[in-house]
């Protein structure tokens, strides 16, 4: 709503704009010394650069950023979308892992000239068709968003994971599911788990599809049950919920009641570490005396729990300066070399997952 004046009249004018012209004026210069002063071009002295810069940012001069994006044929907008989100499309800064790949992907674009538009996931082509997008994101697309196929036959540049691989006008960031599970899971067993659960959410997205194969075929490998209690929902109450369904085993459903106990657990569904930590202690289980924990999870308050809780980070902060960064390339030096980086992960070890004398509070090298 429009203020009106302290005078009770008519509201008043913006202030005009403040142009090339006015900035030369004020700092003694020329307007096109300035101009090269400002874009980082000439042969300026330090001093000159310095008192041109100094001069637009005191007086508040901004670009013409249509004149810009005219020149350089981009409008400088990237467009970004969460895939898994589609039901509940804002809902996703509720995840640390969203929340920091969000925050790190629009810091690194600005620092490349490029601002970042938020597109709600399951976006219809008319709510982006309009919008000068250089580039969409789209972080961990479902298997039956349309979105990527729309932006694609837009001639869109698409920048997702590894399920666009081979698609012309796409390109990839991700990390090796597989073996991140695999390290997880062989961790847990050096520390003598035998009983493994895996909780994980009931989603198409390729990392949740690869995590489950990658548990199927490492059970299968070591003649061992495979355990797996599917996440309906996101959130910590629902994986809760799942946390609490896997560590409920009777063992009246198992003629060796020992060996219907879980002794591990892998959460790859994202939670809260402390609240994972109090369901297993209200089902009895001492962690990790009686449960070896693994979450993966970007949560800070992990190392601050009791105890401190291992956590398998998929580094959303690489990911996003990889992906930008071929991002960059594409659009403005049309590389056409790998379509497509694989960022390792990081398993950091803690108290939670730790039985014999290992140290604790070690980070494991990326895989």
């Amino acid at each position: 709503m429009t203020e009106a004046s302290p005078q009770g009249g008519q509201p008043s004018p913006p202030l005009p704009r403040v142009r090339l012209v006015d900035v030369a004026r004020e700092a003694g210069l020329s307007k096109t010394t300035v101009s090269a002063a400002l874009n980082g071009t000439g042969r300026l002295s330090p001093e000159v650069r310095e008192r041109a810069r100094e001069t637009a940012r005191r007086m508040g001069y901004r670009p013409n950023a249509t004149a810009r994006r005219l020149r350089a044929g981009r409008a400088r907008l990237i467009g970004y979308v969460v895939g898994e989100f589609a039901d509940a499309p804002w809902t996703f800064p509720e995840s640390p892992y969203l929340a920091r790949l969000t925050a790190a992907t629009a810091a690194t674009s600005l620092r490349r000239g490029y601002a970042m538009v938020l597109l709600p996931a399951g976006s219809l082509q008319s709510e982006w068709a309009d919008l000068s997008l250089d580039a969409v994101v789209v972080a961990d697309p479902v298997a039956d968003d349309p979105i990527v196929e729309d932006l694609l036959a837009a001639r869109i540049p698409v920048f997702s994971d590894r399920s666009v691989e081979g698609r012309p006008g796409a390109y990839w960031v991700d990390v090796d599911a597989g073996a991140a599970v695999r390290g997880a899971l062989d961790h847990l067993r050096d520390q003598g788990a035998r009983r493994p659960v895996l909780v994980v959410p009931d989603s198409t997205t390729r990392f949740h599809s690869e995590v489950y194969a990658a548990h199927r075929t490492w059970c299968a490998a070591r003649d061992l049950p495979e355990r797996v209690v599917r996440v309906d929902g996101s959130g910590n109450g629902p994986v809760v919920r799942a946390v609490e369904r896997a560590l409920a085993a009777d063992p009246a459903d198992d003629p060796a009641a020992d060996q219907a106990r879980p002794d591990a657990l892998l959460v790859v569904a994202e939670a809260s570490p402390p609240l994972v930590l109090d369901a297993a202690r209200r089902l009895g289980y001492e962690v990790p005396g009686d449960l070896l924990l693994v979450c993966v999870s970007e949560d800070v308050t992990a190392e601050h729990a009791d105890p401190p809780v291992t956590t398998l980070s998929l580094r959303p902060e690489a990911i996003a300066e990889a992906g930008i960064g071929m991002l960059v390339a594409v659009l403005e030096d049309g590389d056409q070399g790998a379509a497509g980086v694989l960022v390792p992960t990081r398993l950091d070890v803690r108290a939670s997952s730790v039985r014999s004398a290992q140290p604790e509070y070690t980070s494991r090298p990326p895989t």
